[in-house]
């Protein structure tokens, strides 16, 4: 199997900095700062409940898909 290439790479880097950002903006930058004229930002902005949903499903998936893995390696090998 192949390696991805460095392009890849560059690009997954770039996405999870502007996830990282936009999450920033999220839950502690909106509160300190106007609210902007980019409609999706906008939205996050005006929302007091659902903005954190996004952010921590996430790691919660991640958590869960993880924890399942060991569980299911314990069990197939006792």
């Amino acid at each position: 199997m192949a390696l991805p290439s460095e392009r890849t790479g560059r690009v997954i880097i770039a996405l999870t900095t502007v996830f990282f950002l936009t999450g920033l903006y999220a839950l502690l930058l909106c509160s300190f700062l106007p609210v902007p004229n980019i409609s999706f930002l906008r939205v996050i902005a005006t929302d007091s409940h659902y903005k954190y949903f996004v952010l921590l499903i996430i790691p919660t998936t991640s958590y869960f898909v993880i924890a399942n893995w060991v569980g299911w390696q314990y069990f197939s090998n006792s």
